[in-house]
């Protein structure tokens, strides 16, 4: 499907109330400074009501009165950052554009033809996720010529994880209901929690790489039951909690990938880390409301040597099923790694947080050798589908083109049991997984789950 959108207006939203002067510098935070300064994108596409349709200036109107209402609330999205240091909440405000879509001519083409990751980008106010503009925040409505809208929106990672992303839509979509009184304002409190370095000794950028290839592929919830299922009965997870489905399904896609791209001229010192994001929220004490915005996350990881009979899938009698069910295990213990001691090192200062660093490196490069990453991202749970503007919750909510090597990104389908894996790869590397027939038989041929 080629997507083609025409941009019809740009104007700049301002906040509806002028920040107080006592907020004006907005610090990052040391999570902040260590995050890639990419955008976060998100696509929500709407089926409107033959009366909703010939409303669309009314909607945009009303997503303009809303969206200038919300950022008095996130305040540092309107401002401007300095030296990657801290922002400048001085209220210039973010670009809004309207966009016709010119093809496809209706919302459902867009949903169930299965755009490739790349064309989504055409529905995004910046095409290029990478690198950040001036702007921390930016938002497009695209209007179908035959129905439907789509409303997307890129908000840089250097201020916020993707939970900060998906708690600013709910609150603007709350204000665009009617219903500001009901939302949480956020809580700015990363900084005093994670204070800032002065010298950073470390590129948050270094693993993006705009030769990516990028393919979503649907995995529906009978599919994830299974693997569930069997992962769990075979891992001897007794007295833990039962294995989740984001454990599951990232213990597949990683057993494929092995499976897929590992090859007897693989060198026998290679490892890889595979990585998965722990919301810090809720492991603080106090914990954190899930409204507290910026980066408030860390990486569990697990080491995976390449050249062991357990990766040697296909090359040995070690087989894919019994390799899935070491990966949840190792996946499990990586994720717990990130505990109260963990975030004690991160929470130490400046002088403890390099230490921690030294300490977190020589963990993974103790071991010698080559050492690549393989991470993994979720929006699984995250109330991606509560966003109601006034006209409905979304037909289907998306990412777009990843701009890191090796990634997969996680999103619920509509229905909250199937889940849209967004898989960034090398092309050589997305040719052999796609090849690979225990992964197609696994994924789904319908390619949304609307109700």
């Amino acid at each position: 499907m080629k997507v083609e959108v025409e941009v019809i207006s740009n104007e700049i939203i301002k906040p509806s109330s002028p920040t107080p002067t006592h907020l004006r510098h907005y610090q990052l935070s040391y999570l902040d400074q260590i995050s890639p300064q990419t955008y976060n994108p998100l696509i929500l596409f709407y089926e409107l009501s033959d009366a909703e349709s010939n409303k669309i200036e009314e909607i945009s109107n009303n997503i303009k009165k809303s969206l200038s209402q919300v950022l008095t609330l996130y305040y540092p999205l309107a401002g401007r950052v300095k030296n990657d240091r801290f922002v400048d909440c001085n209220d210039e405000g973010i670009p809004y554009t309207v966009a016709r879509v010119k093809s496809p001519s209706h919302v459902s083409e867009a949903i169930n033809s299965n755009p490739l990751p790349k064309e989504l980008n055409e529905f995004l106010p910046f095409k290029e996720l990478f690198p950040l503009q001036e702007f921390t925040l930016g938002v497009q409505l695209n209007i179908f010529q035959h129905g439907g809208v789509a409303v997307s929106l890129c908000l840089s990672h250097q201020l916020a994880d993707a939970l900060s992303c998906i708690m600013f839509v709910k609150a603007w979509a709350a204000i665009a209901r009617g219903e500001g009184d009901r939302v949480s304002r956020p809580e700015f409190v990363s900084a005093q929690l994670f204070p800032p370095v002065k010298i950073l000794k470390y590129d948050p950028n270094s693993g993006i790489n705009k030769n990516v290839v990028s393919k979503r592929f649907v995995f529906d919830g009978k599919t994830i039951e299974a693997i569930r299922s069997k992962y769990a009965e075979k891992s001897r997870l007794e007295g833990e909690k039962r294995l989740s489905r984001v454990e599951a399904l990232s213990s597949f896609i990683w057993t494929r990938f092995v499976a897929a791209n590992n090859s007897n001229t693989d060198k026998s010192d290679k490892f890889y880390a595979v990585f998965h994001p722990v919301n810090l929220r809720p492991k603080l004490d106090p914990p954190l409301p899930e409204h507290s915005f910026g980066n408030l996350y860390r990486w569990g990881f697990s080491l995976f040597p390449m050249s062991s009979p357990m990766a040697a899938i296909g090359r040995s009698s070690f087989s894919s099923e019994e390799y899935g069910c070491e990966a949840v295990r190792k996946i499990r213990e990586g994720i717990r790694k990130v505990d109260n001691d963990f975030l004690r090192k991160v929470q130490g200062g400046e002088e403890e947080q390099l230490d921690f660093i030294m300490e977190f490196g020589s963990e993974m490069y103790m071991i010698g050798g080559e050492l690549r990453s393989f991470s993994f991202s979720s929006l699984c749970r995250f109330p991606i589908y509560d966003s109601d503007f006034g006209w409905g919750k979304p037909s289907w909510v998306s990412s777009a083109a990843l701009t890191f090597n090796n990634l997969v990104a996680l999103m619920d389908s509509r229905t909250g049991e199937g889940i849209d894996a967004y898989i960034g790869l090398k092309e050589d590397q997305m040719a052999k997984l796609e090849a690979d027939q225990d992964f197609l038989k696994a994924t789904s041929p319908t390619i949304c789950e609307i109700i």
